[in-house]
């Protein structure tokens, strides 16, 4: 399956291929550039004679502090104004890749070749980069396109069954978002933790299109596109308290099951919608599949969920920035007053999500 179409950004339109094998035929096309990569794959890019950069893929690596270092060892390899970076990783490479390509010399071409299903299905499209700070996640970054995105399905066959799980978790956010037809695709298409690549690929597919409404419309995250942060409030929050034993994406799967908590906080009910529940039993299997999270889960403190909840910089001043389902499957943006009552609906929503996840553990 070959598939190739374009996002319209305010810098130029680029492109997005998904090919099999399109890596290799990516780097072997010749021109002036430098390879930023995840360490995983320095041997296999050494033995067909690249020279990469290499980040070793945590947290760390994305924190603003490592960019000097980034920054330098791009120098180091000649890398000029007329260079294009060749980002090779998951979204930490991305992340960090994308951040240096955006202001090294005030700015330089790059793409991107995402390597997990998340950043396939996900993060490659939108320009955005996402850098720590300390503590605070996510707290500083750019937007700033890339030229191309190249997406080879056959690197999701290396992938663990959690990693595949966590990108599920991000593609299914995105379906949920755009609405009924696009939620209703995802399900025929019917992923687990264990699809094979060609039901992945159509995954990519399906996810890609249903974001590039969100990008185009709104690629500076004013509008529409702040409703794709769906789980990520309580999620990023998961993601600190856990000390990023848990994963991105199964940090969102979980902070969209406290979503849904939260929205029955409010009054909502959702037993009476057939895609919710659908939605909802799909994403505690996915859950299922991260190492020991039970374990994890069980060693969070709900004084430290909060903590990093309040610190997330979707927030303003005065009001907590809450993206909450909808009772007709659907979600929306909510600016809801620091006040207790607000606090108690957050504490209560993880509590409920911590309970939902052990009493699924000893199912």
């Amino acid at each position: 399956m070959h598939i190739c179409f374009e996002i319209a950004s305010s810098a130029s339109r680029y492109k997005v291929m998904i090919a099999p094998g399109a890596m290799d035929e990516a780097l072997a096309a010749p021109g002036e550039r430098v390879v930023i990569a995840d360490a995983f794959l320095g041997e296999r890019l050494e033995a067909a004679g690249i020279d990469p950069i290499v980040i070793h893929a945590d947290e760390r690596a994305k924190s603003l502090d490592q960019m000097a270092g980034l920054i330098g060892a791009m120098r180091d390899r000649g890398t000029t104004r007329g260079s294009k970076v060749i980002a090779i990783g998951g979204g930490v490479v991305q992340d960090a890749a994308s951040f240096a390509a955006s202001v090294y010399m005030r700015g330089i071409e790059w793409a991107y070749i995402p390597t997990t299903l998340l950043a396939m299905a996900d993060s490659c499209i939108g320009g955005k980069s996402s850098i720590n700070v300390g503590r605070y996640k996510n707290i500083v970054g750019t937007i700033h396109p890339p030229t191309e995105v190249i997406i080879d399905p056959d690197l999701a066959g290396t992938l663990s069954p959690e990693q595949v799980a966590a990108g599920l978790c991000e593609a299914a956010k995105i379906a949920l978002c755009r609405g009924a037809e696009a939620l209703e695709r995802y399900f025929a298409i019917a992923p687990t933790a264990q699809a094979s690549t060609a039901t992945l690929t159509e995954v990519i597919a399906l996810s890609l299109q249903a974001k590039k409404w969100f990008i185009e419309i709104d690629e500076f995250d004013r509008g529409e596109r702040l409703l794709l942060n769906f789980g990520h409030t309580f999620g990023h929050a998961i993601e600190a308290e856990s000390r990023f034993a848990i994963s991105h994406g199964i940090g969102v799967g979980l902070g969209m099951l406290a979503a849904f908590h939260f929205g029955e906080a409010l009054g909502r009910d959702y037993r009476g919608t057939p895609d919710i529940n659908q939605f909802r039993r799909h994403i505690r299997e996915l859950s299922k599949s991260s190492h020991d999270l039970s374990a994890v889960l069980g060693c969070l403190s709900l004084a430290g969920l909060l903590d990093a909840f309040r610190s997330d910089k979707k927030h303003s001043a005065d009001a907590f920035a809450l993206i909450v389902p909808t009772e007709q499957a659907g979600v929306e943006r909510l600016m809801l007053a620091k006040n207790r009552t607000t606090t108690s609906a957050i504490e209560r929503a993880f509590e409920a999500m911590l309970d939902e996840i052990a009493v699924g553990a000893a199912a």
